[in-house]
């Protein structure tokens, strides 16, 4: 059982790391304050934000609950210890806990929006989800026994991209830059 369930622990976080990927990435051009200035990929935000975030969510519940089985049996000795120690990975598997903690506050902020009143607003509470997207990305770094080579580059590339259009959005928000006057 134990090499089955490690695999679909690994399955699952892939899967689930992908889709919050994506989630986070058409979060961030779903206002509609992008919609004159990233056009289609607004449009295309629209369209897939919230089922891509759910499915992300889903995942990642998933995840936790095989992650949580996994971390038990290597805890308990049921199962080999990572190379890296049991101390590193349950400091690992609390950083993916706040990272799920996170999301799920975020989805709340949505689902939910009278829960929240100032200076707690639904929009700052649901914007938690790049907080999460970044402590998922640093739990698959630390914990992610696979994740090697071309992998964490790709993660890495994956957060870079996210911060890039996340700031690209801020600054079109904020007028830069200034249209230019013929």
């Amino acid at each position: 059982m134990a090499p089955t369930l490690w695999l679909l622990d690994r399955a699952t976080a892939l899967i689930a790391y992908g889709a919050l990927f994506l989630a986070t990435l058409t979060g961030i051009l779903y206002s509609p304050r992008t919609a004159t200035k990233f056009g289609i990929a607004h449009r295309a935000a629209l369209t897939v934000h919230v089922p891509i975030a759910v499915f992300a969510l889903l995942m990642m519940l998933v995840h936790g609950v095989l992650g949580s089985i996994d971390t038990w049996k290597v805890y308990t000795g049921a199962s080999p210890a990572p190379t890296f120690g049991t101390t590193y990975l349950l400091v690992g598997v609390a950083v993916g806990i706040i990272a799920l903690g996170l999301v799920i506050v975020a989805a709340l902020g949505f689902l939910d929006p009278r829960r929240f009143s100032r200076p707690w607003t639904p929009r700052l509470v649901h914007a938690l989800a790049y907080a999460g997207f970044g402590f998922a990305t640093v739990h698959v770094v630390a914990v992610g026994t696979d994740v090697t080579g071309y992998v964490r580059a790709a993660v890495f590339a994956a957060a870079a991209f996210v911060a890039y259009v996340l700031v690209l959005k801020l600054l079109v928000n904020k007028g830069y830059p200034e249209p230019s006057r013929s």
